[in-house]
C-alpha cells in the first residue's frame, strides 16, 4: 500500500481526506483546528491510516499557503512524518482537468491526494533552522525598507511645503544628523532666530565624527537656505507637527534597519554559502543573505533549469498547430524576491567599477557578466532582456558555485 493525507489549509483549520492507495479513499473527510487538541487529534488519525496500511507511514500533502500551515508544517517535523509541499498552481491545474466546476475545500483535499499518485513529488527537504531564520530576516527587512522609503516620500512631500531649499543643505537628506537638525529647525525663522555660533555648536554636539571647519559650513550653509526659502512665515502648524512626525519615524525605521542588518551579517556567516556567493563580483552582502535564504538548501534541486524555474526567469512557451510564438516571456511564478536580488547583482555586477574613470577602459566589476551581456546586446537585444538572460546565467553559476563549494573566478 502507498497511504497519503491531503490537507487544504487554510487559516486556522485544516481538511483532511485520507487514501489507503490509489483510488482507494478512506473515511469522509474531517476538518481539525490548528490547536494542540485539533493537531492531537490529526495525529490520533495518522497512526490509524498507518495500522491499516500494514504499517506503512503516510505521506502528507498540502498546498504552501503562505505562513497558515507553519503550525502543521512544525508538528509534521516533530512527529517525524515526511509532507509535500505543492504549488497552489500546480495543484489549480490538476484540478482544472474535471469538467465539473466544483470548489470546497473537501474537494481541494480530496484533489491533493490524487495529485499525489499522479504526479512524481518529491517529499519537502528542510532547509535548515538557520537558512529560514536568515529567510525571516531578509524578507522583514525588504518589508521595512519599502515601508522607510514610503515614508521618506510622505517627509519629502511635507517639506517641499516647509522648508523646500533645506535639500542642500547635507549630503544626504536623510542621514542621522540631517534628519535630528531638521527636526529642531524646522522652518526659517526658527533657523535665523538662532545665531550662527549656536548654530554651529549644535551640528558639532549632534556630529561629533566631523570637524568644526565641516560644522561652521554646515550652518551657514543653512541660514543661506533659510534666507532663500519661499516660505518664511509657515502659516500652517499642522505641517510642522507632521514633518516632525515623519522624521522620528524615519530615524526609527532606519534604527531597526541597522539592527537587522547586524543580525543578517552576524547570521550569515556561519553558513558557508554566503562566502561562497559573495565570490561572484558584483554581490554584495545584503544580496548574497537574500539569494542563500530564497534558495534554502541546494541540494533541493537535481537540475540548474529547475533552479531557473523555482525563481520564475524561465521563458514560457506557447506553441498551437502551426504557430509558434516568437516573443515569450518569463514565467514570474517563482520567487519573486529571489528574482528581484539577481537582477539586482546582475546590474550591479555589469557596473563599471571605478567611480571616476581616469581612461576609456571599461573595467567592470564582473568581467564574464559584463562579456555575456555586451554579447547579448550585440545580437540586438533589448536592455531588459539581456539583464533576464544575465540573470539566467548567473543563477546557473550560482547552481554550480553551490554543488561543489567553490568559489567564482572572475578572469584576467
Amino acid at each position: 500500500m502507498n497511504p497519503v493525507v491531503g490537507l487544504d489549509v487554510s487559516k486556522g483549520e485544516s481538511q483532511v481526506q485520507a487514501f489507503l492507495d490509489k483510488s482507494q479513499p478512506y473515511r469522509k473527510s474531517f476538518s481539525v483546528k490548528h490547536t494542540l487538541d485539533g493537531l492531537g487529534g490529526l495525529l490520533e488519525f495518522l497512526k490509524e491510516v498507518e495500522r491499516l496500511a500494514d504499517g506503512k507511514q503516510p505521506s502528507v500533502i498540502l498546498e504552501s499557503t503562505g505562513q497558515y500551515h507553519i503550525p502543521v508544517i512544525q508538528f509534521l517535523e516533530e512527529q517525524q512524518y515526511v509532507y509535500i509541499i505543492v504549488n497552489p498552481l500546480v495543484s489549480h491545474r490538476a484540478r482544472s482537468t474535471n469538467l465539473r466546476k466544483v470548489k470546497t475545500d473537501a474537494i481541494d483535499a480530496y484533489h491533493l491526494c490524487e495529485l499525489y499518485y499522479k504526479e512524481e513529488l518529491e517529499p519537502y527537504k528542510k532547509r535548515g533552522i538557520q537558512l529560514l531564520n536568515l529567510r525571516n530576516l531578509t524578507r522583514q527587512q525588504e518589508t521595512i525598507s519599502s515601508t522607510a522609503a514610503q515614508t521618506k516620500l510622505q517627509l519629502q512631500s511635507i517639506l517641499d511645503q516647509v522648508f523646500p531649499e533645506y535639500r542642500g543643505v547635507f549630503g544626504n537628506l536623510y542621514s542621522k544628523i540631517s534628519l535630528q537638525i531638521l527636526s529642531l529647525f524646522p522652518t526659517s525663522e526658527e533657523v535665523l532666530n538662532v545665531s550662527k555660533c549656536d548654530l554651529t555648536d549644535k551640528i558639532a554636539e549632534l556630529c561629533t565624527t566631523r570637524s568644526e571647519k565641516w560644522a561652521k559650513e554646515k550652518a551657514q550653509k543653512l541660514r543661506e537656505a533659510a534666507l532663500r526659502n519661499p516660505f518664511q512665515n509657515n502659516l500652517y502648524q499642522s505641517h510642522i507637527f507632521n514633518l516632525k512626525m515623519f522624521i522620528n519615524i524615519v530615524l526609527q525605521y532606519q534604527e531597526h534597519l541597522s539592527k537587522l542588518a547586524a543580525e543578517i551579517d552576524a547570521l550569515a556567516k556561519e553558513i558557508e554559502e554566503y562566502d561562497i556567493i559573495q565570490s561572484i563580483h558584483g554581490i554584495g552582502e545584503k544580496i548574497a543573505a537574500t539569494i542563500i535564504s530564497e534558495i534554502g538548501e541546494i541540494e533541493r534541486f537535481n537540475h540548474p533549469k529547475k533552479l531557473v524555474a523555482f525563481a520564475g526567469i524561465d521563458p514560457s512557451v506557447y506553441s498551437s498547430g502551426r504557430f509558434t510564438a516568437s516573443i515569450n516571456r518569463i514565467t514570474k511564478r517563482g520567487s519573486s524576491r529571489l528574482r528581484q536580488a539577481l537582477f539586482m547583482a546582475v546590474q550591479c555586477g555589469i557596473r563599471d567599477a571605478r567611480k571616476q574613470k581616469t581612461s576609456d577602459e571599461i573595467l567592470p566589476r564582473n568581467k564574464k557578466l559584463r562579456e555575456f551581456y555586451d554579447k547579448k546586446r550585440e545580437e540586438g537585444k533589448p536592455f531588459r532582456v539581456a539583464i533576464i538572460a544575465c540573470a539566467n546565467k548567473l543563477l546557473h553559476w550560482i547552481y554550480a558555485l553551490l554543488k561543489r563549494k567553490v568559489a567564482f573566478q572572475n578572469g584576467d
